[in-house]
Protein backbone atom coordinates (compact mmCIF):
# COMPACT_ATOMS: atom_id res chain seq x y z
CA UNK A 1 0.00 0.00 0.00
CA UNK A 2 1.44 3.34 -0.96
CA UNK A 3 1.49 6.45 1.22
CA UNK A 4 -1.19 8.33 -0.74
CA UNK A 5 -3.67 5.48 -0.42
CA UNK A 6 -2.96 5.11 3.30
CA UNK A 7 -3.44 8.85 3.76
CA UNK A 8 -6.76 8.67 1.91
CA UNK A 9 -7.96 5.77 4.04
CA UNK A 10 -6.99 7.58 7.23
CA UNK A 11 -8.85 10.66 6.01
CA UNK A 12 -11.91 8.57 5.33
CA UNK A 13 -11.70 6.96 8.78
CA UNK A 14 -11.42 10.39 10.37
CA UNK A 15 -14.45 11.63 8.46
CA UNK A 16 -16.47 8.61 9.58
CA UNK A 17 -15.46 9.20 13.20
CA UNK A 18 -16.42 12.86 12.84
CA UNK A 19 -19.77 11.91 11.38
CA UNK A 20 -20.50 9.59 14.30
CA UNK A 21 -19.77 12.40 16.74
CA UNK A 22 -21.82 14.86 14.71
CA UNK A 23 -24.85 12.59 14.62
CA UNK A 24 -24.53 12.04 18.35
CA UNK A 25 -24.50 15.81 18.84
CA UNK A 26 -27.51 16.11 16.54
CA UNK A 27 -29.53 13.64 18.61
CA UNK A 28 -28.47 15.39 21.82
CA UNK A 29 -29.47 18.79 20.45
CA UNK A 30 -32.87 17.50 19.36
CA UNK A 31 -33.46 15.91 22.75
CA UNK A 32 -32.62 19.17 24.53
CA UNK A 33 -34.49 21.25 21.92
CA UNK A 34 -31.50 23.61 21.73
CA UNK A 35 -31.37 25.50 18.44
CA UNK A 36 -27.74 26.60 18.81
CA UNK A 37 -26.57 23.04 19.48
CA UNK A 38 -28.67 21.89 16.55
CA UNK A 39 -27.04 24.43 14.22
CA UNK A 40 -23.61 23.33 15.44
CA UNK A 41 -24.46 19.67 14.88
CA UNK A 42 -25.71 20.34 11.34
CA UNK A 43 -22.53 22.25 10.53
CA UNK A 44 -20.45 19.38 11.94
CA UNK A 45 -22.33 16.89 9.78
CA UNK A 46 -21.62 19.04 6.72
CA UNK A 47 -17.91 19.13 7.62
CA UNK A 48 -17.82 15.35 8.05
CA UNK A 49 -19.55 14.77 4.71
CA UNK A 50 -17.18 17.14 2.95
CA UNK A 51 -14.18 15.40 4.52
CA UNK A 52 -15.48 12.02 3.40
CA UNK A 53 -16.05 13.29 -0.14
CA UNK A 54 -12.51 14.69 -0.29
CA UNK A 55 -11.05 11.42 0.98
CA UNK A 56 -13.00 9.37 -1.55
CA UNK A 57 -11.92 11.71 -4.34
CA UNK A 58 -8.28 11.36 -3.27
CA UNK A 59 -8.59 7.58 -3.25
CA UNK A 60 -10.18 7.56 -6.71
CA UNK A 61 -7.51 9.83 -8.15
CA UNK A 62 -4.85 7.51 -6.76
CA UNK A 63 -6.48 4.50 -8.44
CA UNK A 64 -6.68 6.25 -11.79
CA UNK A 65 -3.07 7.41 -11.76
Amino acid sequence: MNIKKARGLLGLAGAVAGAVGAFSGFRNARAKNDKLLLANAIASIAVALTGAALAVRALRKDELA
